[in-house]
């Protein structure tokens, strides 16, 4: 095996796996920006049980160790384009890995910076998880404007406070919210991207250059600046309401252990989960998600596999999630159980310690309703329209 894009299991190119700490991740994107070996960012947030899953999944043929580059048996080779693949739920179920080319990831950022028109001489500070699309942006910004990005280990009020000079900012409303009320001055940053989850109002007026963005990891981030979609993006909505995305930023398509391209595109077009309108000008206005995935602090929760497993522990006999709003983080994951047994002895905190253990501590519930029974359907399913209103009620 070798170090360079040449290095594969068949044909195709080498898929790295890499810890997802800001200074490793700089350092093999750079390398994969330069042809080398492709990069599978691994959370270092996740238990060992669910980063080995990752791994297990997405098969990658090396992992990077403290000693150099691992060999890893079965892995298997992605497309000779492709840059970086990113995991879209390392926590939930089998994830999927968006594979993102050069040409992808090049379009986004190149065009996102003339939207906004960063000064290509002012770094970009990365503060986000670089396990995550917008980290990867981030970081991708900074290597094709050449100005190295400023690198802080995860979100520091302080850190960020004290810094020395304008930087560019990537952050979710949650990130910004603290930082205007720690009081930091929104006049020392440039370019301030913000996305992940709704922003209000009176964020927006604070700052000056703000940007909200829409996008996802199939999309190579944010591919809708204030509404509109950046030059050659095209968006579009199906039938029932779900927007549609086709463009040059769109994704070459999921990691499978077979290799191939295009998976998880109909008809070269990314049909996401949200619901939304697209007016006659072109705006996009996103309405809410389609499925139940809740958005908590910029972090995606599936809020059935929650659930799932909160009914693995010994004193629930049934349990739902549902996200109800929540104005700092956007969204909050709330747990609905049934107790196994009458008396059972249940708390948040118990329950919070029982997911964190198996799933990153972002995805445990940050509140508890115990119920006698769930609401269902007259087809015996849950009704979780019902239920939703209900949490929602309890919540005001």
């Amino acid at each position: 095996m070798t170090h360079d894009g040449s290095a594969t299991h068949g044909s195709g190119r080498l898929l790295l796996a890499v810890e997802a700490t800001p200074e490793k991740m700089d350092a093999a994107l750079r390398d994969a920006w330069a042809g080398g070996p492709a990069v599978l960012p691994l959370d270092p947030r996740l238990p060992p049980r669910a980063r080995g899953g990752l791994v297990a999944d997405l098969k990658p043929g090396a992992i990077v160790k403290p000693g150099g580059l691992i060999a890893l048996p079965g892995g298997q080779p992605v497309p000779d384009d492709t840059v970086v693949v990113v995991p879209t739920s390392g926590s939930t179920g089998k994830p999927k890995g968006v594979m993102l080319s050069r040409s992808a990831v090049e379009a986004s950022t190149t065009l996102g910076l003339d939207a906004t028109g960063s000064d290509p001489d002012v770094p970009w500070l990365c503060c986000l998880p670089t396990s995550h699309v917008a980290g990867v942006l981030v970081l991708l910004r900074a290597i094709v404007t050449g100005t190295p990005a400023v690198l802080h280990d995860g979100f520091d009020v302080e850190a960020i406070r004290a810094l020395d000079g304008p930087v560019h900012l990537a952050v979710v409303p949650t990130m910004l919210r603290r930082l205007l009320d720690a009081g930091a001055d929104p006049d020392g940053w440039g370019t301030v991207l913000v996305g992940g989850a709704r922003l209000t109002d009176g964020l927006v007026e604070r700052v000056p250059g703000l940007t909200t963005t829409y996008g996802s990891s199939e999309t190579s981030g944010g591919c809708v600046y204030d509404g509109v979609p950046l030059p050659g993006v095209d968006v579009g909505t199906t039938d029932d309401g779900r927007l549609t995305i086709g463009g040059p930023t769109l994704m070459t398509g999921y990691r499978t252990t077979t290799p191939g391209t295009g998976q998880g595109l109909v008809d070269g077009r990314f049909v996401t989960s949200d619901v939304g309108e697209v007016g006659a000008d072109g705006r996009v206005t996103v309405i809410g998600r389609a499925d139940d995935v809740i958005v908590t602090g910029g972090e995606k929760v599936v809020a059935a596999s929650v659930a799932s497993l909160l009914e693995q522990h010994p004193a629930i006999a049934e349990a739902e999630v549902v996200g109800v709003p929540d104005a700092e983080w956007g969204q909050r994951a709330v747990a609905v159980v049934v107790p196994d047994q009458v008396g059972a002895v249940l708390s948040l905190a118990i329950l919070r310690s029982f997911v964190a253990e198996r799933m990153p501590r972002y995805a445990a519930p940050r509140d508890l309703v115990v119920v006698n029974a769930l609401p269902r359907l007259p087809s015996g399913k849950v009704d979780r329209l019902a239920l939703q209103r209900a949490v929602a009620a309890e919540a005001q």
